[in-house]
């Protein structure tokens, strides 16, 4: 399909709209908690921009915004939770589930556990080194740490990446973006887990980095870095395809593990673009997902949504029939239908191979 025209500058936005705002604080000293009888409040409909989708263990569906904090939908009722009930913050970056199912949501204030009954803020540590583990229970987070922290179940341990000679790698003054708190080349952009286990930080202009419990492989490619023409594209997903090999939120290259080779990696063309897509087009995805057949999807801003099935890379076009949808997310939920997260007009659901717009029947 043709898409339109997508501006450089449409780049930058997207890079200082995905890390926190100006004037975010550290976490607070100590704890929230309230009642769940008592918070929330009942909603028609969610916000125009929802930045995360989830669904829980129990089927629970919950959408965070960009502002207005946190919205749960159990196929009946939809709630919207704040920092009016004791969220954190109302900027939903973020959402997990452990193990005993209590909900974790991130945001650039901080981080709030949901037990189902109360609302409690994590408080995080500074980590000596050895405090680097890799459990299979372990959330990780990427906002407002200056790197990332790593939560066990008990203690939220802030952690520091490997140091690397940025400029020696990427050839020019490889900095984060300046007018974001969290604005060091480190801070985490995106996480993800591969088939085996292993953990992968994508970060704002020090490429990627994947973590197998004792060791660290870098990935210093100068497109996950500043590009030449300025642009910070960040490496905000990290996907695995089915024949083994490591999307690092571009179309350009795709990488599969060698420890045979020097580097540590092998790195290829990941798909031969035709000059009309490749033609202004910015080839950078801010959200990824493998579905279960082993198809990749992945969003760009304005661009839709992209289908690698392992040969062809084909495209959707989302639009409302007044505009383009801008795309933030992408998520699976249990059954296997995606969803999308957009900063204009709210979540949209798969419907076969097309996406409309979710609208709760409450």
């Amino acid at each position: 399909m043709i898409i339109e025209t997508v501006k450089k500058i449409l780049i930058v936005f997207v890079s200082s709209i995905f890390l926190s705002c100006n004037g975010q604080t550290k976490l607070e000293s100590k704890q929230t908690e309230i009642k769940t009888g008592e918070i929330g409040k009942t909603v028609s409909e969610v916000d125009n921009q929802i930045w995360s989708v989830f669904q829980d263990k129990k089927g629970n569906y919950w959408f965070g915004s960009n502002g207005r904090g946190i919205y749960h939908f159990d196929g009946k009722t939809l709630k919207q939770f704040t920092t009016a009930d004791k969220l954190v913050g109302n900027q939903i970056r973020g959402i997990q589930e452990d193990n005993k199912g209590n909900i974790y949501i991130e945001t650039p204030l901080g981080i709030s556990k949901f037990n189902g009954t109360k609302f409690t803020t994590l408080i995080a540590k500074k980590s000596s080194d050895n405090q680097w583990k890799l459990e299979p229970n372990d959330l990780w987070f990427g906002y407002n740490a200056n790197d990332l922290y790593r939560y066990n179940g008990t203690s939220l341990f802030e952690l520091k990446l490997p140091r690397k000679d940025l400029k020696k790698a990427f050839g020019n003054n490889t900095e984060g973006v300046p007018f974001e708190s969290n604005n060091g080349p480190y801070a985490v952009y995106g996480v993800d887990k591969d088939k085996d286990g292993n953990i992968w930080f994508g970060t704002v202009t020090a490429g990627a980095f994947r973590y197998d419990g004792k060791s660290f492989l870098w990935f210093d490619e100068k497109e996950l870095s500043t590009l030449p023409d300025g642009r910070v594209p960040g490496v905000r997903s990290m996907i695995q395809d089915k024949d083994g090999y490591f999307w690092l939120s571009n179309f350009y290259s795709k990488y599969k593990i060698n420890p045979n080779l020097p580097n540590g990696y092998e790195k290829l063309k990941a798909v031969d673009l035709p000059q009309e897509i490749v033609k202004d087009k910015i080839l950078y995805f801010n959200s990824g997902i493998a579905d279960e057949k082993g198809n990749l999807w992945m969003t760009t801003y304005s661009g839709g949504v992209w289908k690698y099935n392992g040969k062809t890379l084909s495209n959707f076009e989302i639009n409302n029939g007044k505009e383009d949808v801008l795309l933030i997310y992408i998520y699976q939920d249990n059954n296997g239908t995606i969803w999308l997260g957009t900063n204009n007009d709210g979540v949209y659901k798969q419907t076969g191979e097309n996406f409309q717009k979710f609208e709760p029947k409450t």
